[in-house]
């Protein structure tokens, strides 16, 4: 967590009274013009005409330009402080007074119903006895190999249940665990289940090495990155002696996950892609000696506002995910999506790696402002009390050192492309050698995983993607059928679909955590079913 200086807090209130003084200047030369204008127009006839003051005679003096350029001033500062809603004396409060980030993930926890905390062995009571069975939580750091390198892991079990079941739940880019809170308690309410949260290595309140490439290679760059993340993921399991899982990833958990399940097979009961990145094929991002992409659906993720996505009665029409296939199969095959252009200024930090948790950092006391401009638009659908401590959450994350942020330009290109598109290989999941063939033994192969592929009505991210790699792991499992052995043939498990969550957008297990947490437990209830049919034969 940042430490204000003392010179600092000697300082800032000058910076501040300076950066206050322009936008009250600005706002209030507008009314001065108006009111000069009507001395003029209608003078008073009953009271003497009072002397002007110095300022008010040089503002009638002003030629139309000057006023027009002053009107044009005090719309742009209007304009700001929409953008921006979080005052500066405010925002100096926050950063001054900030409370550290466990403590803020701990104040987003609270929100959760019924369940109670495991600290040191010892349960807190709560009034509302829990409907669904007694359940416990628990925030934990686990350690890994190496230097500063642990995950935090937040965990919810039943209390005196065998849990023969995993679920394991990726945040996205920059985020953290806490922004699943309206999805702990639902997602534990069915026996045989155990629940883990985690922060990727070197974000949310996960330790934060330094990372770096030490590839040239493009594709080995990417792979690299890739590996910095999956690789911790990996060793968590092998700490938890967790031998098979559920996982869930959204948006950049979402292409993680995938790249775990590429990487070490015969670990995943199923895959839960929501929103996820990177799946769709861009040409600039794949071929490194070709120019960044220049437009992209990204732009939405800050302007979007929640609230009327989640408060609205028809169905999205972003990309026109729920026409999804008719207009592909409309469309001709070099069709792309409409996208917004990025600016020139965007796609140099991008390649520059600076992200924007460095602006958050390097705006110092303005950087709660600055945080205030995302959280505003993403959380106004919630009510205040939770959107104000996930607007403290999320600042409190975003201030941290910067580390696997940093991966970010590795993996995708400006406008969120992936720079080794996850459509031309989602294919291989669940069809990995697990064992490799010997002299004496044949090669032990994986016979497919069901994937679930999750998008909002509202998405950003191209639903099309989702179809597309529907339709290549049913290809998939077609040729497995017609090339396996008979001993894979009768294991085949592999399976596909795509499902529309609807009032929300790119975060929609927070825009409507309902129906979102509904098609999660009848997953989950699913891969209950297919564990104890695959178990009940060892049992005998």
């Amino acid at each position: 967590m940042l430490k204000p200086s003392p010179t600092s807090a000697v300082a800032l209130p000058q910076r501040l009274r300076t950066a206050v003084t322009q936008q009250v200047s600005s706002a209030g030369s507008g009314n001065h013009a108006k009111m000069s204008s009507t001395t003029v127009s209608e003078p008073s006839t009953s009271h003497p005409q009072q002397p002007m003051l110095a300022s008010q005679r040089a503002k009638q003096q002003q030629s139309p330009a000057q006023t027009q350029t002053s009107e044009a001033q005090s719309r742009r500062t209007g304009r700001m402080s929409g953008y921006f809603p979080l005052g500066y004396k405010d925002a100096v409060h926050q950063w001054w007074t900030g409370i550290s980030s466990p403590a803020a993930e701990r104040n987003v926890l609270s929100f959760i119903p019924y369940l109670r905390e495991a600290a040191s062995g010892v349960t807190q009571d709560v009034t509302k006895p829990d409907p669904f069975g007694t359940r416990l939580w628990r925030s934990t750091m686990v350690e890994l190999s190496g230097k500063n390198r642990s995950l935090n892991e937040v965990s919810v079990e039943r209390v005196g249940e065998q849990a023969d079941d995993t679920l394991v739940m990726l945040h996205g880019y920059g985020a953290g665990l806490g922004f699943f809170y309206q999805n702990f308690e639902p997602l534990t309410r069915i026996p045989g289940w155990r629940l883990y949260a985690l922060d990727m290595l070197g974000m949310g309140n996960s330790t934060r090495p330094p990372f770096k490439i030490h590839a040239k290679d493009p594709k080995a760059k990417i792979d690299e990155a890739e590996a910095w993340f999956v690789d911790a993921l990996e060793e968590w399991r092998r700490v938890r002696k967790i031998e098979k899982f559920t996982l869930l990833g959204h948006s950049l958990g979402g292409y993680l996950a995938v790249s775990y399940a590429l990487k070490y097979p015969g670990r995943l009961n199923k895959l839960i892609l929501a929103s996820p990145v990177g799946i769709p094929e861009d040409p600039w991002a794949i071929n490194a000696a070709m120019p960044e992409p220049e437009e992209s659906t990204l732009a939405s993720e800050f302007t979007d506002d929640q609230e009327s996505i989640v408060r609205s009665n028809t169905t999205g029409d972003n990309n026109n995910f729920m026409r999804a296939r008719d207009k592909k199969d409309a469309a001709p095959a070099d069709a792309k999506p409409a996208r917004r252009p990025l600016p020139g200024w965007l796609v140099w930090l991008w390649d520059a790696n600076v992200s924007p948790f460095s602006i958050v950092r390097m705006s110092g006391p303005l950087g709660p402002r600055f945080v205030s401009g995302w959280t505003s638009r993403r959380f106004n659908h919630l009510p205040q009390e939770e959107a104000q401590a996930l607007h403290t959450y999320s600042y409190s994350l975003f201030r941290q050192k910067g580390s696997g942020e940093y991966a970010l330009p590795y993996i995708l290109a400006p406008g969120a492309y992936a720079r080794n598109p996850l459509i031309n290989r989602i294919q291989d999941v669940g069809r990995q050698v697990i064992t490799p063939a010997t002299e004496t033994a044949a090669a032990v192969r994986e016979t497919g995983i069901p994937v679930v592929l999750m998008y909002g009505d509202h998405d950003w991210m191209d639903v099309t993607g989702g179809y597309a790699a529907e339709e290549k792991l049913k290809a998939r499992k077609v040729k497995a059928l017609l090339q396996g052995t008979e001993e894979e043939k009768r294991r085949e498990n592999g399976s596909a679909k795509v499902i529309i969550i609807p009032k929300a957008g790119h975060h929609l297990y927070l825009d409507n955590a309902d129906d979102f947490n509904k098609a999660i437990l009848k997953e989950l209830e699913d891969t209950r079913a297919r564990s104890l049919k695959t178990k009940a034969p060892e049992r005998q």
